[in-house]
């Protein structure tokens, strides 16, 4: 895994769109933006670690028997 992942094309259209849509935002309109990016992060985060939970059995309400 030294090798960094290379971005699809779809991937990298869509990066070039966002940062068309940031640029014609406001200031205000940025900050709010990134404050609403980061809770969907963290959402994310949160919700791929209590799958990886269950997936795994370590969740609270797996048996182990």
């Amino acid at each position: 895994m030294n090798q960094p992942n290379e971005l699809t094309l779809e991937q990298q259209f869509n990066i070039h769109s966002f940062a068309t849509q940031v640029e014609h935002m406001s200031h205000e309109q940025a900050k709010d933006f990134l404050v609403k990016l980061y809770e969907q992060m963290v959402v994310r985060e949160a919700t791929y670690k209590e799958l990886i939970k269950h997936q795994w059995g370590l969740d609270s309400n797996s048996s182990w028997m």
